[in-house]
């Protein structure tokens, strides 16, 4: 028997109170950061260069000065000398991986149709202008964060695409990191992060530049900051902590199901993590398989699964039928779905809402976090309900095209012109009604 024993929730037991907190993230409930954010974000304000060294200093221990705060060329080239060459060709592989994933994605810049003779209506798409890209550090080092973010807003056509991460305790960026930056086409990284790195791109400082939007996964302070600066930077969708459901009809084995719970729940004591399952005894087989992949996990990593699996945001979930397990899963809207079965497809069209649905038992969630190539920036606290993963599209705004020609203003301008007077918009009814046509009619004999 585990010492941590595995939480199981048996659905059909749990009144509607219970099933509703087995729904909860740990940012549904921001409460505590909201306020605690606030005076981090008026420091930056107000302070700018000094306030984020103050924050490194105080809350990632890294002895860094105000003129610190930008990663220098010198940087760049230390950290390309000290990571080993593999690893190098690791972030390049899933760099083209990304990079073609996104690129067809884009759409046309400019589409046209023609509705009724004479009308062309049509969507122009082109990038906004600036992005931040937050890569979190505290329980890690991200550099496939970078790629992750960094590469879809290049492929748009962002003209501004920064970085913004947390120092280490000597005061720098992670290599990797740095090295993924260089590999995505990104040149300027600056070692600010939490509340105070969002304020930063939300304000600009003296070295930090104000950006348009801001994007990538981060901690509650950084959700809050986000919630908190959304009157004056687009936060983009939400990427808390990490969230996965898997889903199994038992035609896997048990250790398959076990080794993937271990995945996002390593994340951090503040993840969410379920196997869903209509099957009681599998439920209880995959439990006790899951300790000896701790085993197998460093002691850190393993009391943050060891956290999530045995308490109240983590576990088993077990449904009296499958139509169950796929409410369930619905109503959740998870980060990441996993489906774990020999025919995964026979499933998929059971799912509505999830950020990413990986289908199979060779559809590793690991190969989609960091090579595969749709970006790792999902929505998460059940926002997959209505918002999608980060794409391309993130990066780039639509503006509706319109042209009419004369003849088919003469269509069109009648029924414009009833509406207008049935919603008492008399400016806008006149701008198509007989005044218009006398404006027009005189422009030509002039012409």
């Amino acid at each position: 028997m585990s010492e941590t024993p595995i939480s199981i929730h048996k659905l059909c037991d749990l009144d509607e109170a219970q099933r509703k907190s087995l729904l909860q993230r740990t940012e549904n409930d921001l409460s505590a950061f909201m306020e605690k954010v606030i005076p981090i974000i008026d420091a930056v304000r107000r302070d700018g260069d000094k306030a984020l060294a103050d924050f490194a200093n105080r809350f990632d221990k890294a002895p860094i000065a105000a003129d610190q705060i930008r990663a220098t060329p010198g940087e760049f080239a230390a950290a390309r000398a000290s990571i080993d060459r593999e690893l190098i060709e690791t972030l390049e592989f899933a760099a083209k991986n990304i990079r073609h994933f996104h690129e067809r994605q884009m759409p046309e810049t400019l589409a046209l149709h023609e509705t009724h003779p004479g009308v062309l209506v049509g969507d122009r798409w082109n990038a906004i202008d600036s992005v931040a890209c937050y890569v979190p550090r505290g329980k890690g080092s991200f550099p496939s964060s970078v790629l992750m973010t960094a590469i879809p807003a290049k492929v748009a056509g962002v003209k501004k695409v920064v970085v913004i991460t947390p120092p280490g305790p000597d005061g720098t960026v992670d290599p990797a990191t740095l090295v993924a930056a260089e590999i995505a086409g990104v040149a300027d990284v600056f070692k600010c992060g939490g509340a105070q790195g969002i304020a930063a791109v939300a304000f600009g400082t003296q070295t930090v530049p104000k950006c348009d939007k801001v994007v990538g996964p981060g901690s509650p302070w950084v959700v809050a900051a986000k919630k908190q600066l959304s009157s004056v930077i687009d936060p983009g969708s939400p990427a808390g902590p990490s969230e996965l459901i898997v889903f199994s009809d038992g035609t896997v084995p048990p250790e398959l199901v076990a080794l993937d719970l271990c995945v996002e729940s390593e994340h951090g004591p503040d993840s969410s993590v379920f196997f869903v399952t209509d099957s009681e005894d599998f439920a209880h087989a995959v439990a006790s398989r899951i300790p000896a992949f701790w085993s197998q996990m460093g002691d850190v990593r393993a009391q943050y699964s060891k956290t999530v699996l045995s308490g109240p945001r983590g576990g088993i979930v077990v449904t009296r039928t499958k139509e169950e397990a796929f409410a369930f899963v619905n109503d959740y809207a998870p980060e990441h779905l996993a489906v774990l079965a020999d025919n995964a497809w026979q499933y998929l069209t059971r799912f509505e809402h999830a950020g990413e649905i990986l289908l199979g038992p060779h559809s590793a969630i690991s190969i989609a976090n960091f090579v595969l190539g749709p970006s790792h920036v999902l929505p998460t606290g059940a926002a997959a309900k209505t918002m999608s993963p980060l794409a391309v599209f993130d990066f780039l705004k639509r503006t509706s095209i319109a042209s009419l020609s004369e003849a088919a203003y003469e269509s069109f301008a009648g029924h414009a012109e009833r509406l207008a007077r049935y919603e008492g918009f008399d400016g806008h009814a006149n701008a198509v009604s007989s005044i218009r046509d006398k404006v027009l009619h005189a422009a030509a004999r002039t012409a």
